[in-house]
Formats: structure tokens, C-alpha cells, sequence
């Protein structure tokens, strides 16, 4: 009898509980993870896309994701270089060539990257170019000039990302010398790594990355937070990746690894990738080399749509920061029949080339020798006396080759190019999934969707205001505050206050309280007068 009345006691109570809860709170599902990719195709204007899906005979995974377009303007010109445009797409403000993460009036803005990192998110970036270079650097750093890839290389090392795969590894080096081949083919001694001899790539071990410098490694690797270095510099065009460099990855094995890394995270994470060459190519007016990046590009956008297919809750955004070269599928020989021009006559001159000019060029001996075979790699057979006369007369110069290869095979297959520069053309934009952006559109707006999406606002007061001027905060303090080596190569912002002596080291993401480090959730940014710093009051 006794069970009987407490069995009726638990029936009544439980009774009272579903009342008085609804079963959302009972069984409350855990949120879900949101993760953002974030893809930028550096430098594209619409006419290679045009002319790369001819080539490959499909339609490209960009096709099916087209949802607007972007406008790509600076705070300073209708032509934006890739350093304010990356900034623009990083921190949701338009500011001045050259400045990296930087208000146009010079102070230091937290991107998209570094704040779903405070908010919890895991993070990364994927780059064929130096991971230092204008685009990925907008994501991770903060500098006045876009060329200090020292100090960006520095900042990228103590942001604390999860992931960084790319090129860049000279400036994670000490300072050391190197040969190079200049644009005339001689030998000349070049400085290539950090000025202030301290050696990343033992920080970056000692922060728990795998460290991996070869496509095998990163094919391999089990650990969750990997350093892909696979090139001093640049990764190799695609084309070329293949046989001259099979030691590196594919912009969509970097791509592919790096959102199965990070999607093992709890929260969601936050990922740009940048298929940075097209640029390259196009400062070159190679059309073959356009070809191989932008097709590269798409295979990776392919990575992240079968992801997010199956995630259901992730957003991919693809586009372009700005146009270059002004490719044109057409150009003044084609005025009178332009309307007798088949895809054949543009594509299969193309189709003809094994290498880019610059891989194909770099196969040349020094006594040039197997001329014939370098200008047969770039496609160009059949040679009058006249063409070769004048290209052996070019090959004396590595660069004057490169310049005649490209304009030969460009009139073979009907293109025009209108500069070796940018272009301020508006440039479309690709999107997928839940919060995904559509429409014309400032790049401004494209951090503001992606925190949305994510739960966090970068001008929140939190965030709007994450960086100060430590000399000021700090004297409001009552500390005296001086700069230590401001013309030196690791300057450090020191506050003293009775028995107390804080010592911000440049770069870094932390600080010395009397000799004990104490850590940061940010970097400290110097521009050479002010020191930047983040405090929680």
C-alpha cells in the first residue's frame, strides 16, 4: 500500500511538471552549429569565367549558387587595390589602399574572423598566395602598409586560428639570405625572411599546430590544428601543381581538409579561402594561368557545397574583390567578324598550352636552348620566322619572353586585354544556405551578413571599440607609459605604476606583468607611433 501512494505521488508530480514546463524546456535540443565559408577568387572580371566554363565544357559550381552582385570601390578610388577590398570584406568598413584591418583614419578594426573566434567559434583561412598577402592578411592582422609581411606574419602566428594552410613560409623564418632569379634570369641575392630573427615556425610548434610543409603531410595529418606551409612564397598555379610541384596541395585539398578539421569543433567555425592566382595570372594577361586558377577556385567551391549540402547549416559565400586586366572574349582584329567567331577559335588556341607562361618559362636552360620547347608548353606551335625570330630575340629577358608569349598566344585566340592592372567593375556574387546574402550588394555588407548568421555584430560596443590606444588607457590609469625601441624591430609599449611594470610586446597576444606572461584575446598592434591594445575593463 505504501508503494502504491508514492507511485500516485510521482504520477501527480510529474503531471504537475508538464504543466507547468513545456516540453521545449524538458528536452531542450542543443543549438545547432553555424559554420561560414568565405571564398574570394582574387582579381576575376566576368569575361574569364565566361571563357573558363568554355574551356572546361561544363557549367562551373559557381553557376548553380549565382544570387547578385558586388560593388568593390575604396574609400579612396573607383579601382580598389586587394588590401582595402579584403578590409572591406573583413571589417565591414571602406578604407584606403594598402591599409590592412585599418580604419581609413589609421586605427586597427577587429574583422569577422577575429570576432567568431571570441565568440566561439573555431577559425581558419586557406590561401594559394603567401598566407601574409593583402586578402588573407585583411582576415588575421593589422597593418598601415600591405607589404610589412613580417609583422602580418607575426600577428597570423598569435591570433590563435585553428587552421591556416598556404604559402608564406620565408617570413615565419629567421632572417636569412637566398638566390633568386630576378626578371632577366640572373642570380641575385635576395632578402626573403623575417628582419626581426625570431623563428615562427618554433612558436607555431609550440602553440600545438601541426606543422606540415608537403602535401602528403597534410593528406595524412590526425591532429585538429594544423600550419600548412608548402611554399616560401606562392603555390604553384594549378597547371603547373601538377607537374612541376606535386609536393603541393590543391586549393581544393586545402579546402577540403581544412572544413574537416574545423567542423569537428563544437560551436560552428569561420573559414575564408582564397584562390588568390587568378589575380597573379591576370597581372601577367595570361589567359592560361586565369584559366587554371579559376577552375581550381571552382573545385574548391565544389569541396564546400558538398559540405554544406549535407551540413543543412552552413553558409558559403563566393566572389571576386575587384576585376584585372580587362580580359575581353574579343578584341580589335575581331571588329569586322566577330559574328563568324565559333567557342572553337577561342578555346582550342587555349587547350593547346601544358603549362602556364610562368611554368613553362621556367623550364628554360640558360644558353635557351630548348626555346622551342618552352614556347610549345605555352601552346605555341607553328611559329613563322617572324614569331620566333622575335620571341628568341625576347628570351634574353625571362620577363620580355613571358610579355611576347602572352600577346602571341592572346591574338591566336581572340582575346583583348585593356591593362596588367585592376579594374572597377562590380563583380558577382555566389551564395548558399540559410542567411545567405542576395542582390547588389556593397563588400561591406558581406562581414555584416556573415556575423548575422553567426550571432555577433561588429558594431557592437564590445567589438567597435576592441582596440584602444594604450598609452592613453593606461595614463588614465595612473601609469607612466613610454615605447621601448620604437625604431627597432621588436618595439614594446611599457607601463610602470608604483611596483607594478606591464611590457606589450608588438604583435604578440599577451603581455609581461612583472616578469609573468599574462594572455590576451588579441594581438598588440603598433603602427610605428601609437600602440594598439585590448583591455576587459
Amino acid at each position: 500500500m505504501k508503494n502504491l501512494k508514492r507511485l500516485t505521488v510521482l504520477v501527480i508530480l510529474m503531471a504537475l511538471m508538464a504543466f507547468s514546463f513545456p516540453p521545449s524546456c524538458l528536452f531542450a535540443a542543443p543549438a545547432p552549429t553555424k559554420n561560414v565559408i568565405l571564398m574570394i577568387m582574387d582579381g576575376t572580371n566576368s569575361d574569364i569565367l565566361t571563357l573558363s566554363r568554355w574551356y572546361r565544357g561544363t557549367d562551373l559550381q559557381l553557376d548553380d549558387i549565382l544570387v547578385g552582385g558586388v560593388r568593390t570601390y575604396s574609400a579612396q578610388s573607383a579601382i580598389t587595390d586587394s588590401a582595402a577590398a579584403g578590409s572591406a570584406m573583413a571589417t565591414g568598413v571602406k578604407t584606403k589602399a594598402d591599409y590592412i584591418g585599418m580604419h581609413p583614419e589609421g586605427r586597427p578594426l577587429l574583422n569577422v574572423l577575429e570576432a567568431a573566434k571570441q565568440s566561439g567559434y573555431a577559425t581558419g583561412i586557406v590561401s594559394t598566395s603567401p598566407v601574409q598577402h593583402a586578402t588573407p592578411a585583411a582576415f588575421t592582422s593589422h597593418v598601415l602598409n600591405r607589404d610589412e609581411f613580417g609583422d602580418i606574419g607575426e600577428q597570423q602566428v598569435y591570433q590563435g586560428m585553428d587552421v591556416v594552410l598556404g604559402g608564406g613560409a620565408a617570413w615565419l623564418k629567421p632572417k636569412s639570405k637566398g638566390s633568386m632569379k630576378n626578371d632577366d634570369g640572373m642570380l641575385k641575392t635576395k632578402e626573403i625572411s623575417r628582419e626581426d630573427g625570431e623563428s615562427l615556425l618554433e612558436v607555431i610548434r609550440s602553440r600545438g599546430y601541426d606543422l606540415i610543409l608537403k602535401r602528403d603531410g597534410l593528406l595524412t595529418s590526425q591532429a585538429s590544428k594544423l600550419w600548412g606551409s608548402f611554399a616560401d612564397e606562392d603555390l604553384a598555379y594549378e597547371m603547373d601543381r601538377k607537374t612541376l610541384h606535386p609536393d603541393e596541395p590543391s586549393l581544393a585539398e586545402m579546402t577540403s581538409v581544412a572544413i574537416d578539421k574545423l567542423s569537428q569543433k563544437r560551436k560552428g567555425f569561420f573559414l575564408m579561402v582564397e584562390g588568390s592566382k587568378v589575380d597573379w595570372a591576370a597581372h601577367k594577361n595570361d589567359p592560361v594561368a586565369m584559366i587554371s586558377e579559376v577552375l581550381s577556385f571552382d573545385d574548391a567551391v565544389g569541396e564546400a557545397l558538398t559540405f554544406a549540402r549535407e551540413d543543412g547549416n552552413t553558409m558559403v559565400i563566393a566572389v571576386t574583390d575587384h576585376g584585372n586586366s580587362g580580359l575581353t572574349m574579343g578584341n580589335q582584329e575581331t571588329n569586322e567578324d566577330y559574328k563568324q567567331q565559333p567557342v572553337e577559335s577561342f578555346v582550342e588556341p587555349l587547350k593547346k598550352a601544358r603549362l602556364t607562361v610562368k611554368g613553362a618559362v621556367s623550364e628554360l636552360k640558360e644558353d635557351r636552348s630548348n626555346l622551342k620547347e618552352v614556347l610549345s608548353n605555352y601552346g605555341l606551335d607553328r611559329l613563322n620566322k617572324k614569331e620566333y625570330c622575335a620571341l628568341k630575340d625576347a628570351s634574353k629577358s625571362l620577363g620580355g619572353l613571358e610579355d611576347r608569349m602572352v600577346k602571341l598566344l592572346a591574338k591566336r585566340a581572340n582575346l583583348g586585354f585593356t591593362t596588367h592592372g585592376h579594374t572597377g567593375e562590380d563583380v558577382f556574387l555566389y551564395a548558399y544556405g540559410p542567411g545567405k546574402p542576395e542582390g547588389l550588394m556593397e563588400n561591406t555588407d558581406i562581414p555584416k551578413t556573415v556575423a548575422s548568421y553567426m550571432g555577433f555584430t561588429l558594431q557592437s560596443d564590445r567589438f567597435s571599440s576592441w582596440y584602444v590606444n594604450g598609452k592613453d588607457y593606461y595614463r588614465t590609469k595612473g601609469y607612466e607609459v613610454k615605447i621601448e625601441g620604437r625604431t627597432s624591430n621588436n618595439p614594446v609599449m611599457v607601463a610602470e605604476r608604483g611596483n607594478e611594470t606591464l611590457r606589450f610586446p608588438e604583435n604578440k597576444d599577451f603581455y609581461w606583468k612583472n616578469g609573468e606572461m599574462v594572455r590576451l584575446n588579441s594581438v598588440n598592434v603598433f603602427d610605428g607611433k601609437t600602440f594598439y591594445v585590448h583591455v576587459e575593463d
